[in-house]
């Protein structure tokens, strides 16, 4: 599996450019919009033809920041749910492996500790456009279903709230533990420690402010933490 050719659409996504720095295991190509457009079956196809990889790993789509989700529905769609599921098409239709990545905002995220096999029912529109790719790719046997929690490092934000608890990692620690995920199917759960966001962003940034999330104002729900125990399995294989 470490030999095979494996390609990542979204080639200058935050994710993809730490993937090309920090990578020495796998066998990866990077394609763009120009090389493999998502929303155009004639391009997805032109690039598999081209270049043949046993592995599709899907990055591309449309994340931060979250308001564009609510703002332009029309976009949030086609790059999240018609992007995924014509990628998830050309896959099947080829025999090629699809690794997607979702995030764990596909869940409530109110209890926390949410298992793969939990009810799923987003709390704003990017979560739902990502659960719509979700039930495209978990249409295709041949797949994988990354609930991911990441994020830039070093921490964006000169504050972070104290009473929301999620499993932050950075890019880069995804980057390292990726090849032992890739020959798996089905959907994990993938992140760090369950801990506050402060918490989190406070061991690099000393100088970190407290902020609060008001229970009752805030449109974000205060514990998205979810169980890691299949990725620990995993990992300590």
């Amino acid at each position: 599996m470490m030999n095979k050719k494996i390609m990542i659409t979204g080639a200058n996504g935050r994710f993809a450019n730490v993937l090309k720095n920090q990578n020495k295991k796998l066998n990866l190509l990077f394609v763009d919009k120009k090389k493999c457009n998502i929303l155009d079956i004639k391009s997805i196809n032109k690039s598999i033809k081209l270049y043949k990889p046993k592995i599709i790993i899907h990055c591309a789509g449309l994340s931060r920041p979250m308001d564009q989700h609510e703002k332009n529905i029309k976009k949030s769609i086609d790059l999240n749910i018609i992007g995924t599921s014509n990628i998830t098409k050309m896959c099947e239709l080829n025999n090629i492996k699809l690794i997607y990545f979702s995030t764990g905002y596909v869940y409530p995220c109110k209890k926390g500790n949410y298992s793969e096999n939990d009810s799923l029912n987003p709390f704003n529109n990017y979560g739902l456009s990502k659960l719509g790719g979700e039930c495209a790719v978990r249409m295709y046997k041949n797949s994988l279903i990354l609930r991911i929690t990441m994020t830039e490092k070093p921490f964006l934000h000169s504050s972070a709230f104290v009473n929301l608890k999620t499993n932050y990692m950075f890019h880069e620690d995804l980057v390292k533990i990726l090849p032992k995920l890739i020959n798996k199917k089905g959907i994990i759960n993938v992140g760090g420690k369950s801990q506050s966001v402060y918490e989190f962003a406070k061991k690099f940034n000393p100088n970190l402010k407290k902020r609060f999330a008001k229970k009752r104002n805030t449109k974000l729900p205060l514990n998205q933490t979810m169980n890691l125990k299949k990725l620990k399995k995993i990992l300590k294989k």
